[in-house]
Parts: C-alpha cells; sequence; structure tokens
C-alpha cells in the first residue's frame, strides 16, 4: 500500500513538471511573435518615410528645373534682338495734322545705333504745358505691332486729338516728353510750332503704338 502511494506521488509530480514546461513554451512563441510584429511595423514606416522624401525631392527638382529653362529661354530670345535704347534713338516732332478737325503730332524714332533694336509697343508720353505742369497722356486702342529697326530705319508713333478751333483752347502745351517702349530714359522735345490748340483736356488726347515708316 505504501510503494501504490508512493507511485501515486511521483505521478503527480512528474505531471505538475511536464504542465509547468508547456506553460513557458507558449510565452516564448508569444514573444517571438510581438517582436516579429515589431520589426514589420519598422520597416514598413522606414519605407513609407522614403518613399515620401523621395517623391517630395522630385517635385522639387522638377520645379527647379521648369522655372531655369523658363529663364533660360526668355534670355535667349531677347538675347536676339535688344531693345532700342533711348540714347541710339535721334527723336524728334512735327505737325502732321491731316485737316482742321483732327490733330495729329508724329514723333519719329531714328535707330543711329549700329545694331538691330527693337522699338515694340507703346512709348510714354507726358505733355508740359505753358503753367509748368506735367501731364501723362493716355494710350490708344489700337493694338502694337512688331517694330524691328536696322541702323538708320525710323519707327513712328502719333499723337491724336480733335482740334479747337474756337481759339480758347485751355490748353498751352510747350514740350512733350518721350520715353521709348521698354526704356526708363526720356528725352525732352518742343511742342511742334504751329499745331492746332487741344480741344478739352490732356486726358483727350491719345498716344498710339510705333510702327515702322517703310
Amino acid at each position: 500500500m505504501k510503494s501504490i502511494r508512493i507511485a501515486a506521488l511521483a505521478a503527480v509530480t512528474a505531471a505538475a513538471a511536464f504542465s509547468l514546461t508547456a506553460c513557458g513554451g507558449d510565452d516564448s512563441g508569444t514573444n517571438a511573435s510581438a517582436k516579429d510584429s515589431s520589426s514589420s511595423s519598422s520597416s514598413t514606416g522606414s519605407s513609407s518615410s522614403s518613399n515620401s522624401d523621395s517623391q517630395s525631392g522630385g517635385s522639387t527638382s522638377s520645379s527647379g528645373k521648369g522655372i531655369g529653362t523658363i529663364t533660360k529661354d526668355a534670355t535667349q530670345t531677347s538675347g536676339k534682338v535688344t531693345f532700342c535704347k533711348t540714347e541710339d534713338l535721334a527723336i524728334d516732332a512735327v505737325d502732321a495734322s491731316p485737316d482742321t478737325t483732327e490733330g495729329r503730332i508724329n514723333i519719329t524714332m531714328v535707330n543711329r545705333g549700329a545694331a538691330t533694336c527693337s522699338a515694340t509697343g507703346f512709348a510714354g508720353v507726358d505733355i508740359k504745358d505753358a503753367d509748368h505742369t506735367s501731364n501723362p497722356i493716355e494710350r490708344g486702342s489700337a493694338q502694337p505691332r512688331v517694330t524691328t529697326l536696322k541702323p538708320g530705319d525710323a519707327a513712328v508713333f502719333d499723337l491724336a486729338y480733335t482740334i479747337d478751333n474756337s481759339g480758347d483752347s485751355l490748353s498751352n502745351p510747350t514740350d512733350i516728353i518721350v520715353t521709348p517702349p521698354n526704356e526708363t530714359h526720356s528725352v525732352t522735345l518742343k511742342w511742334p510750332a504751329g499745331a492746332p490748340g487741344i480741344n478739352g483736356a490732356y486726358t483727350d488726347v491719345q498716344v498710339y503704338p510705333t510702327h515702322t515708316t517703310s
């Protein structure tokens, strides 16, 4: 009977030891699984960050290249024919009124430089009055035409206004200040002697774009 108890106790002890071993194995498996999951998440995060950086860098590079190309092309285009400089132009003004109703002042610009240049566009014009005021002239509605001047060529633009035949014009112009298209330097010309009076104010005078005389 005693030997039976000893055998039973030994069996219980062996079963308990086996149970502890099995529990230890389960914990190890759970830890390994958790470790694998963390590595995968870290790898995904790294990949996502790398892709994002790559896309951002590509976008920046593309944008920078586009701007550089535009700037380069603009420089090359303007380098073919530069705008005429005021110092290279001989400028004068004459009365060219076609009748007693329409007043017109023709302003001619001759390229006296050594290279071909462009006078395309509107000149800036101010008319000075005897009262020492300066009055900017508004642009007419005509569209500019390409005006390229070889050395010795001339471009012309005109000031148009309605003639005052009453003799009571409130305007008394003395000078015309001209700034050629795309320039900042101006020249001062005398108002043509004998030019008809201006009907209304200087705001009623209009300047039209340049064109070649040939």
